[in-house]
């Protein structure tokens, strides 16, 4: 009796044994067609949860320095291209303007003086001339005469003296009309400096307007009436309406399928349960291996929740034929689907 009861007992923990192993079995094979079944569905499929919508951020810096007196739009408005912003106090620039157009006026009458006086320098130097041809031929005509003994030595002294009084007279009036047109072409060339001068004050009061470059919406405005604009540092931020697009980092092992106008769909975090078609627009040819901040190549790092994951590079894609009532939010989060 004993040993029958040890026989069933034996029996049991057999059972359990082989029970166990069949599940522990049953379980591996499982794992296995698992992992058979995502090399397979990833052979066709690329998924990625790492994306997101981006587009560009203009920002916008005044091209002159000055004091805000007005801002003409709000965080979060929508403008047209071509919209006033705000405006730089123009008093200051109208001033150097104004002051600009007094010195070309100024320059402008100084050129007028200038060539009154070479006239009147060329007029003397006609007048010296001629004075100069009739004391040559008055000097000819005393030589003749004295040459015959007709006329006295003080007269042909005279003659020639007069002669180089007037060849004295013609040169000084030839240096006078060098030295008027000399001063002339200074004045004309102060002129066009005013002129250059003034063409630069009038575009920088024309800067003291800030228009919008592009449509789109204001982002993350702090600037108010009163602070001080300074040239090339930028003011205003823009989210850029027209040049929305998706970006998603997929796996290296993914990406040599793709090819630009490889049709995907887009699913957005911000409007959930809506696929959108989009169309792949290109691939990136290389990623940064070193996270600092400033390089040209993207760096996208390998890492997520911490776990190292296989290099991803980035894949541009663009909404085909979004609904009108579509609102795209820079930054937020998207997962993109491809087959390949």
């Amino acid at each position: 009796m004993l040993g029958a009861t040890r026989s069933g007992a034996d029996r049991v923990r057999t059972a359990e044994r082989m029970t166990r192993r069949l599940r522990i079995g049953l379980a591996l094979a499982a794992v296995a067609a698992a992992f058979a079944a995502y090399q397979l569905a990833t052979s066709f499929i690329a998924y990625t949860a790492d994306a997101y919508v981006e587009s560009d951020l203009v920002a916008v810096a005044p091209e002159v320095t000055g004091r805000i007196i007005g801002v003409h739009v709000g965080i979060n408005q929508d403008v047209a291209a071509g919209d006033l912003l705000a405006t730089i106090d123009p008093v200051p620039f109208q001033l150097d303007a104004d002051q600009r157009r007094a010195e070309i006026e100024e320059a402008r009458a100084q050129v007028a003086a200038d060539e009154d006086t070479v006239a009147s320098a060329e007029a003397t130097l006609a007048a010296a001339l001629a004075a100069q041809t009739y004391a040559r031929q008055t000097n000819t005509r005393m030589s003749t005469l004295a040459a015959a003994q007709d006329a006295p030595r003080a007269d042909v002294e005279k003659a020639r003296d007069a002669l180089s009084r007037a060849d004295a007279a013609v040169e000084a009036g030839r240096a006078a009309i060098a030295r008027a047109q000399a001063m002339a072409a200074m004045h004309r060339a102060v002129q066009a400096r005013a002129v250059a001068a003034l063409a630069t004050a009038e575009w920088k009061l024309g800067r003291t307007r800030l228009t919008a470059p592009a449509t789109g919406s204001i982002v993350n405005l702090t600037v108010r009436a009163g602070d001080t604009a300074r040239a090339d540092e930028p003011l205003i931020g823009i989210v850029d309406a027209h040049a929305w697009r998706i970006v998603a980092n997929f796996k290296q092992s993914f990406i040599r399928g793709f090819k630009p106008g490889d049709t995907a769909r887009v699913w957005l975090d911000s409007q959930p349960w809506h696929l959108h078609r989009a169309r792949v627009e290109g691939v990136a040819r290389g990623i940064s291996r070193d996270p600092e901040p400033g390089r040209l190549l993207a760096y996208v790092p390998p890492t997520t929740d911490w776990i190292r994951l296989q290099r991803r590079f980035p894949v541009t894609l663009t909404l085909v034929d979004p609904p009108d009532d579509l609102k795209l939010y820079m930054g937020a989060d998207a997962r993109v689907l491809i087959l390949p």
